[in-house]
């Protein structure tokens, strides 16, 4: 091996002790050992051979180790050759002696090279410090991000069940509905099957009877013709049958199963499926807020969940969003508060803060604590409602272009405040809940199709 070949030393090292070879042996195999570990791992007889070569490698690897320590540890100067003994505080530089009397640094302050040494990593201290710190905040978004993702695998998970489950109760809605179907089709076909069988019955009856009439009129024609005279006048006298009538609505009546059919399998199907105005959003729910599979109802317990800490998520207050927001038009929902007595709802602004105690600038709402109720806006206080019925549910109503939220009981028609303020950007439906909260399902729209 030449001397400028680099040596490496991961190939000067034993693979028992994994350190600089002491005193290599040669293997039969080829491999390399030290004679001392080979002794410790087995008692063998054997008796490698010395690796010469190895052992010169070796003494040439030490000696380079040797030399880069000892470069590093008396490092000279370009200009002079001489030991870097001093530092220059102006051109934050290690210097020899005789640069510091050059005129290059006149007037320069000096240190001793371990002084300069020490101030320096004083001051490194705060900045270690600060990256230490750093390092901390990014374990812990490194944990936020692992927790998230573990978080995601599940919200996928549930979310697929539920579906699965949605489907799988729509498909049996379908099931039922045209098992009732092809029943009333099978029921009507019976029933007219069964009027047409009568009927033909009746003529079976009516025609074996007029070809015996015809038959035995036959007869009386080739008799004398006295005989036929007086046979044949009294039988004439009955010759008035009418003629049979066909059956009126004896066919199926296709177009009462067929007409339509989709429209009203999709109206019976409303019939069994509610349709709600608001759903709830997980993501904003305070840990100590449970939703239902169907996100239309929130409660609350003492036991906190864990979620991750995602900045849309209140984290003081038990407080959830709606997940769809409204910046124009009209919108209204109800929800049932029952006889809870630690509830608000009402709106809240998309950019209303989420993370500690004052979340209220950006809330619109009507609230009850205890046996009080009373309204808050940004642009005021809880101001008291005074109420003669408890009411067990809120509706809300949302006017943005016209800048106004009304609360009433539309069980009661009662009227319980109203809040105005110019709006300029998105309003979520807004939750806080200690209690059972529901939002009342509204029903389906297909009643209005029928008026049109």
């Amino acid at each position: 091996m030449s001397a400028e070949s680099p040596l490496r030393k991961e190939d000067l090292t034993c693979r028992t002790c994994h350190r600089i070879f002491r005193d290599p042996g040669l293997l039969p195999c080829g491999h390399s050992v030290c004679k001392v570990c080979l002794q410790y791992r087995r008692a063998s007889t054997e008796n490698p051979d010395d690796n010469l070569s190895l052992k010169n490698q070796r003494e040439l690897f030490s000696q380079q180790r040797r030399r880069r320590a000892s470069a590093v540890s008396e490092v000279l100067c370009s200009l002079h050759r001489e030991k870097l003994k001093l530092f220059c505080l102006e051109d934050q530089l290690p210097v020899c002696v005789v640069c510091q009397t050059s005129r290059k640094h006149t007037n320069h302050r000096f240190l001793p090279v371990e002084e300069a040494v020490l101030d320096f990593k004083e001051k490194l201290k705060p900045k270690l410090k600060t990256l230490q710190e750093k390092l901390k905040i990014f374990k812990e978004v490194k944990q936020y991000c692992d927790e998230t993702a573990d978080h995601i695998k599940s919200q996928a998970q549930h979310a697929e069940e539920n579906i699965k489950k949605a489907f799988s109760e729509l498909r049996q809605i379908l099931r039922d509905e045209e098992e009732s179907r092809i029943s009333a089709l099978r029921e009507e076909e019976e029933q007219k099957s069964q009027m047409i069988k009568e009927k033909i019955m009746e003529m079976r009856r009516d025609i074996s009877s007029l070809t015996e009439r015809i038959r035995a009129t036959e007869e009386e024609m080739g008799a004398e013709d006295i005989s036929f005279l007086q046979s044949a006048l009294p039988v004439s006298a009955q010759w008035t049958l009418q003629d049979p009538e066909r059956i009126s609505g004896a066919l199926i009546r296709v177009d009462k199963h067929l007409g339509n059919l989709k429209f009203r399998v999709w109206e019976k199907m409303q019939e069994k499926v509610d349709y709600s105005p608001v759903i709830l959003d997980p993501n904003t729910a305070e840990p100590r807020l449970v939703l239902s599979e169907d996100l239309t109802t929130v409660r609350f317990t003492t036991r906190r969940q864990q979620p991750p800490d995602n900045p849309e998520r209140f984290d003081w207050f038990p407080c959830v969003l709606g997940s769809e927001g409204f910046n124009s038009w009209r919108h209204s929902w109800d929800i049932e508060v029952g006889d809870g007595q630690n509830w608000m709802v009402g709106v809240a602004t998309e950019s209303n803060l989420r993370k500690g105690a004052d979340i209220w600038r950006g809330v619109w709402c009507v609230a009850r604590h205890n046996d009080k109720y009373s309204s808050s806006s940004r642009d005021q206080g809880f101001v008291p409602i005074p109420l003669k019925q408890e009411p067990k549910r809120i509706r809300v109503e949302l006017h943005w272009d016209e800048g106004r939220v009304s609360f009433s009981d539309p069980v009661n028609n009662t009227h319980l405040s109203t809040l105005t303020h110019t709006f300029a950007e998105s309003l979520f439906p807004f939750f806080y809940s200690r209690v059972h909260l529901r939002i009342v399902p509204v029903r389906s729209q297909t009643e209005k199709l029928h008026s049109m």
